[in-house]
């Protein structure tokens, strides 16, 4: 059966336009990830923080502003690929959105643990009779959740996602195979280094866990850049020839 031209370039476009629209996405999630992690300093590092003068309570706003942005992101990435990639297997597209919904619901319950902090801090300061010692384990517990969800969302969940998108990339060829590759390396490289960090063998955020991270990082944005410039390889049905 053949394929009418002007419909064949009608879905090209439309291909064309998601592949920009899922880089921008890609691209976001980037600077926002990276944008939150700074900002968050102050509370993530000061473990009085909540008893504190509170001057950095606007950079942690920002902070979560950025939270925020990533969490809308990684969702955008997800309902942005669906109807491409789900023409190479739906189960494992839907699977694959699925998993940016609960990454982006463990960031913002990241989001609220430490904004949960500065408003602890708001409500006892100038409280003369405020117990320093219980606000300050209140405050760590706040911040230890927050570490707990960055371990889970942007490693071990992350690290899931983007095994199954790449499977779909490497399968389906719709991006050069060697950025599938560092997606299927990068996926479950983060996952065994969540592991390491979750039984104490390392921080985190540490140069064992930065190495880790690199690949996955490449990942994405080697993915970002070439659906931006140069979008998705053609897909089999828009190589079927056209009748006039």
């Amino acid at each position: 059966m053949y394929t009418n031209q002007g419909e064949v370039q009608v879905q090209m476009s439309s291909t064309r336009r998601v592949a920009v629209v899922a880089g921008v996405f890609f691209v976001v999630t980037e600077i926002a990830a990276i944008g939150g992690l700074a900002l968050y300093g102050p509370v993530l590092k000061g473990a009085d923080y909540v008893v504190g003068s509170g001057g950095a309570d606007t950079r942690v706003f920002l902070g979560a502003l950025f939270e925020i942005v990533l969490a809308m992101a990684v969702v955008g990435t997800g309902v942005t690929l669906f109807p491409v990639i789900k023409r190479q297997n739906e189960g494992a597209a839907l699977g694959y959105v699925c998993g940016r919904l609960l990454e982006a619901a463990v960031i913002v319950v990241g989001t609220i643990s430490v904004l949960s902090v500065v408003t602890l801090r708001r409500d006892s300061a100038g409280d003369a009779g405020a117990d320093t010692a219980s606000l300050v384990t209140v405050g760590k517990t706040l911040v230890a959740i927050h570490d707990w969800t960055f371990l889970f969302g942007p490693n071990f969940i992350l690290g899931a996602n983007t095994l199954v998108l790449a499977c779909l990339m490497y399968r389906s060829g719709l991006v050069p195979r060697f950025i599938a590759v560092l997606g299927l390396v990068g996926g479950p490289l983060i996952c065994a280094s969540a592991t390491a960090v979750m039984f104490g063998l390392y921080e985190q955020v540490s140069v064992a866990g930065s190495l880790a991270a690199i690949p996955v990082f490449a990942w994405e944005v080697t993915l970002a850049v070439r659906l931006i410039a140069k979008g998705f390889n053609p897909l089999p049905h828009c190589a079927e020839r056209t009748s006039g």
